[in-house]
């Protein structure tokens, strides 16, 4: 059994969703000790706040600060403000529940975090493949991020730069959901769904649409409660 000394400690970024459940379950596969961190932003589907707590108590979080930031002060997205999230299906391009720098935003507090309590890593749910457009979820990001990191930090500066781990960036949603079950975790414990009705996932927005697919492309059982697809 390692020295809990020796164990390293990683920041993982838990929204509560498929893949960050997923990311947070890797985590504990690889040994590290995990402090979630979780932010509430004024988020539309706030019931997402709870999904993150299930997840952090079943890993075994050493610590869950779900960290209040009201980005409805700054608006800008269908998850931020009154504008209706789309329902017609996932399409091209940057859509309305793109929330203006938010991964920025996430990984610069994560990173303050890190700092502050001796982490190698910050582990963070961003794909590229099956996934709603959103300019920071792309591989070119996270290195840049990465890079800033290096030089905006007093570990950076002193030669132990963080490391961004991103394990699902180029993973499929269908490939997600197996890691799930693969690493034994209830899926149905997790929230995806940008506009919830009744407690429920609505089946018609981006993120239902994707997660669905994902299960079904997977051959697995959805543990999903959806109002509808369509």
């Amino acid at each position: 059994m390692a020295n809990p000394s020796e164990t390293k400690r990683a920041i993982v970024l838990l929204s509560g969703g498929l893949d960050s459940m997923v990311v947070a379950g890797l985590a504990r596969e690889a040994g590290l000790s995990i402090v979630a961190l979780t932010i509430d932003y004024g988020q539309r589907h706030r019931i997402e706040l709870e999904a993150a707590a299930r997840v952090a108590a079943r890993v075994g979080a050493e610590r869950h600060i779900v960290l209040p930031l009201d980005l409805t002060r700054f608006g800008g997205s269908a998850l931020t403000a009154d504008i209706a999230v789309p329902k017609g299906g996932v399409e091209p391009g940057i859509p309305v529940t793109y929330v203006p720098a938010r991964n920025t935003i996430f990984l610069s507090l994560a990173l303050a975090l890190a700092e502050t309590t001796a982490a190698e890593s910050i582990h963070i749910g961003v794909n590229a493949l099956d996934y709603s457009g959103y300019p920071d979820c792309r591989p070119d990001f996270v290195a840049a991020f990465e890079a800033l990191a290096r030089v905006a930090t007093k570990a950076g500066v002193e030669g132990k730069p963080l490391k961004i781990a991103t394990p699902l960036l180029r993973m499929t949603k269908a490939e997600i959901a197996g890691e799930a079950a693969r690493l034994g975790m209830d899926a149905g414990e997790s929230w995806s769904c940008y506009d919830p009705i009744d407690g429920k996932h609505c089946g018609r927005c981006d993120s239902c649409r994707l997660r669905s697919k994902g299960f079904v492309d997977a051959g697995l059982t959805d543990p999903t409660l959806y109002i509808g697809m369509i």
